[in-house]
């Protein structure tokens, strides 16, 4: 089974980073991993609900019922004992962090993690959830959202992260992808670029999940929850290479 990858963005679409990612044979070892890269580039800023029926759609299309996300799924719990920060961010040591609703660090956050939030809404009203267990971290036949964050699955692969989009450098991209191929054999329909590269080794977890590979992923942070009328909290889900695969981490 396919599972879908997106790095977001709200300012432009074709700053979106859309990946179609898809094992070519079994789960065990090293298995090859098939990407599908996905463009769209159309003018103007994204909006949450017509991009949420729009990879709704596209699941659909392709049978993925694992979607990663690379941004916040939620605010922080007021009860996690931490101040500014979810407990995923913190234990990740994420650059921004999610704070009670409507308050980031820093503040130019603000409108990307609200944009994602609704996102993540927006899903949910079409029969998506976020997910929500530790116990059973496969798909089954639920349709499910799970939070990637790219920085930190270079890391947790043992590759060196991606710079920035605005610093990076074709030879930054070209490494990067040459490194990741030595850990996962990846064949792509075209070069990726800074999103898309982003999208994909944000989204191998989801492979993990999708084929109940309980050694593939690392699982960060607190379970989502409904707190004073907003979504609170959720779980970050990192890749973990081949040769780590001793059974699948939790971090509390």
């Amino acid at each position: 089974m396919a599972i879908l990858s997106v790095d977001l963005a709200y300012r432009c679409w074709s700053d979106l980073g859309i990946v179609v990612l898809e094992r070519t044979g079994p789960p065990e070892g090293v298995a090859p991993v098939a990407c599908d890269i996905v463009a769209w580039n159309e003018p103007g800023p994204v909006d949450a609900e017509v991009l949420a029926g729009r990879l709704n759609h596209l699941c659909a299309v392709r049978g993925a019922r694992v979607l990663m996300l690379d941004g916040p799924q939620a605010w922080k719990s007021r009860h996690n004992g931490l101040e500014h920060a979810r407990v995923s961010e913190r234990q990740l040591n994420t650059a921004a962090k999610t704070g009670l609703p409507g308050m980031v660090k820093p503040v130019t956050y603000r409108k990307f993690a609200e944009f994602c939030v609704d996102v993540y809404d927006a899903l949910a009203r079409r029969g998506w959830r976020r997910l929500a267990t530790r116990e059973q971290p496969g798909a089954g036949e639920e349709r499910v959202l799970v939070e990637s964050y790219p920085h930190a699955a270079w890391k947790s692969l043992g590759i060196k992260p991606l710079p920035a989009k605005r610093r990076a450098r074709v030879s930054d991209l070209a490494e990067a992808f040459g490194a990741l191929r030595e850990v996962v054999p990846l064949t792509v329909n075209r070069p990726p670029n800074h999103d898309q590269l982003q999208a994909i080794v944000g989204g191998l977890p989801g492979l993990a999940l999708e084929a109940q590979d309980a050694a593939g992923a690392r699982i960060v942070g607190n379970p989502p929850r409904r707190e004073e009328g907003h979504w609170r909290e959720g779980f970050i889900v990192l890749p973990l290479p081949p040769r780590a695969r001793a059974g699948i981490r939790w971090m509390d």
